[in-house]
Parts: structure tokens; C-alpha cells; sequence
């Protein structure tokens, strides 16, 4: 897809009014560009049954996205986004012996600990989860009860100074999802233009000050300081951002900006939602964790549409039978996690869970 300031299909439009949600140095976000796929299938019939993942990283809203799936134990279900395994690790715990976990991610690492599940119900995709339909029809699967996408970076990431996610600390500014392909944070701000970088922190970040964050960039580089590495650019932006919210990194909104352009976030969300709802077997059901307000609305107005299809002109002649009928219908009100959740893990606070459920409809 071709990188634009336009971020969004019409239907997904946002409203600049509303804040996003980041949180301190937690630029939350799970989209990337192109990736090769790699597909990896354990032979042993031993079945991991640990809930937890084995690294550090604690899955948001664990136990409620999964019971949100209504796991059948002979079901065929996908993990959208296998991070560290601790949701994949659930659902296969609630599967029986002839129940199957197909788990997408575009970060090698992720695929290297998914390649440590030693278990025939599971199979991990290196493949950013655009292309969802795709690729599990490359693995023979047109159909599936579940889905569970998870938007939220993980930890791991996070923490990882090479992977150029976080202003804690200075290492090269990098932002990819899929460090095996794409342009890095540092390319992209090495070419924009002062237009395109403005409309970039403005309409992915929604930073009132876009416009004279794009010129310092700008003036660095034309003064022949590229910007290169987290630190320099928190720096820089650090200088122009006067207002920001309490307890917040002036470069926050930057930093979610650029991740989010970087890794095509939205456009990724708004291409796989309908395709979910294209592999998803009646009562099948969707579950999405959001991390911000910007990929949390696209996901309401998405499930909003399916539920309510009539795009007809008023009075227009037409029988209620022949309306078009709904193809999802939400299940609950929205999820946040509980106050212990958030006391435990703080990088929770933001998560949002919604669930849908595929009707009969075509």
C-alpha cells in the first residue's frame, strides 16, 4: 500500500477533536508493511498448556478476551497478533485434541517464541495479519470460529532500545514492526517534506503543535543534523511542545504518530476487519483489543456498520425483507481492564476489548 497522510477509508474517518489515549513512553499500535511469510507447524502431539507466556510479558485482558471467543473445543481460531503467546496460550488450554490455533506476527522474535510451542493445534505465521484471509487459505483454512486481535505493541518491544519505540532511551530510531523489511522512523524523516511530516504528527498523533514540531525536524535536517536516533528526536520535540498533559513526555504524540505512519496501523485494521467478518462461520466471533482512541473508534464504527447495513436513501421502495441484514451484531458493552489488572500492569490502563459475533447473514 502507498503511504499517505490519508490514513483511513472514508467510512473510518476520525475526528480530530477527540485526544487519543497514549500513555507516558507506551505507543501502542500492531500493523506493519510488507513481510515474507513464514509458516511453522510443531510435529509433536504434546500439548502446551501453560496459560502464561515465558517471557516477562503479561497479556492484556487475558482471561476476559478469551472467554469473549467462546472457545469450542474442536473449534479453528486465530491469534491476529501472537506477541509473547500468552493469549495463544489460553485458547490453546481451551481447545481439545482436534481443535486448532493458527497465530500471525510480523516481529521475528514473536516467531521465534512461537516456534517454541510444541504442539500439533498450533501453527504461527510470520505475516502482518492484512493478510489474514490469504494466508490461512495458503494453509487450507476458508473458515474459522474466532478471532482475537490483539493492537497493543508488546512489552518486549517496547523495552527493546534497538527497536526505536520509546524515548527512554537513545538508540536508533527505527519503529518497525517487521524489522526484515520497510523504512525505518529515520528514513521516512530524512525525506518528508515539512507538509507530509505536519499532516503525519497531526493526524496520527493528533498534536496540536504538528505544525511547529514538522519545521524543527525540518530545520534540523536542513542544517545537516538528521535526526536519527529516540533521543534526539524527543529532544527536538521537546523544545517546540510547550502544553502536554500531566505526567506525559512532550514527544509522545510524535513518537505514536510516527509508529502508527510507519507501520500502516490503520489502514492494516480497516483492510483486515472485513475480512474477518468473510472468515468468520455464524456465531463465530471477533474480539479486538485497542490501545487508543484512534484505532478503538475505527473498530466501534466498523462493528456499527455491520450491524446496521441499510444505506438506502429514505423512503426508498423496498420490503423489510429485502433490507440488507446484519453481519455482525455486538456482544456486551465494551471491556476495560479491572483496577488489580492495572495495578499489576499499569501498561493496561488504556486497553480497550469489543466483541462481535458473525450472524447468518452473507
Amino acid at each position: 500500500m502507498i503511504k499517505g497522510v490519508n490514513f483511513a477509508p472514508s467510512k473510518a474517518s476520525l475526528s480530530p477533536e477527540k485526544a487519543s489515549q497514549p500513555t507516558s513512553d507506551l505507543v501502542h499500535g500492531r500493523q506493519s508493511k510488507r513481510s515474507q511469510t513464514t509458516v511453522s507447524n510443531s510435529s509433536s502431539n504434546h500439548h502446551d498448556r501453560s496459560d502464561q507466556a515465558t517471557s516477562a510479558h503479561v497479556a492484556v485482558l487475558l482471561h476476559e478476551a478469551v472467554d469473549a471467543l467462546a472457545i469450542k473445543p474442536t473449534g479453528i481460531y486465530v491469534d491476529g497478533t501472537f506477541g509473547r503467546g500468552g493469549h495463544s496460550r489460553r485458547i490453546l488450554s481451551r481447545l481439545g485434541e482436534s481443535g486448532r490455533l493458527i497465530a500471525f506476527d510480523r516481529d521475528l522474535a514473536a516467531i521465534a517464541s512461537g516456534n517454541e510451542i510444541k504442539d500439533a493445534r498450533f501453527t504461527i505465521i510470520h505475516s502482518p495479519f492484512m493478510a489474514i484471509q490469504e494466508k490461512l487459505l495458503e494453509v487450507g483454512i476458508s473458515r474459522v470460529d474466532g478471532i482475537l486481535l490483539d493492537l497493543g505493541i508488546s512489552s518486549p518491544q517496547i523495552d527493546d532500545a534497538d527497536r526505536g519505540f520509546s524515548f527512554r532511551f537513545d538508540a536508533p530510531l527505527d519503529m518497525r514492526m517487521d524489522q526484515s523489511s520497510g523504512e525505518t522512523a529515520a528514513e521516512f524523516l530524512g525525506r518528508a517534506s515539512e507538509q507530509q511530516l505536519m499532516g503525519v504528527i497531526k493526524n496520527y498523533g493528533e498534536e496540536r503543535f504538528a505544525k511547529s514540531i514538522a519545521r524543527a525536524i525540518i530545520k534540523e535536517r536542513d542544517d545537516g543534523h538528521p535526526i536519527t536516533t529516540t533521543g534526539r528526536l524527543a529532544q527536538v520535540v521537546a523544545s517546540v511542545v510547550t502544553r502536554f498533559e500531566p505526567g506525559q513526555n512532550p514527544a509522545t504524540r510524535t513518537f505514536q504518530a510516527l509508529r502508527i505512519f510507519i507501520n500502516q496501523e490503520l489502514e492494516g485494521l480497516s483492510l483486515t476487519l472485513p475480512q474477518c467478518v468473510d472468515l468468520l462461520h455464524p456465531q463465530g466471533r471477533l474480539a479486538v483489543i485497542s490501545f487508543h482512541s484512534l484505532e478503538d473508534r475505527l473498530v466501534k464504527q466498523f462493528i456499527r456498520e455491520q450491524e446496521d447495513r441499510d444505506d438506502l436513501p429514505a423512503h426508498f421502495p423496498v420490503r423489510a425483507a429485502d433490507l440488507p441484514q446484519p453481519r455482525l451484531r455486538g456482544v456486551g458493552k465494551s471491556i476495560k481492564p479491572s483496577r488489580d489488572e492495572v495495578a499489576q500492569n499499569p501498561r493496561s490502563r488504556s486497553a480497550v476489548l469489543r466483541v462481535a459475533e458473525r450472524t447468518i447473514s452473507i
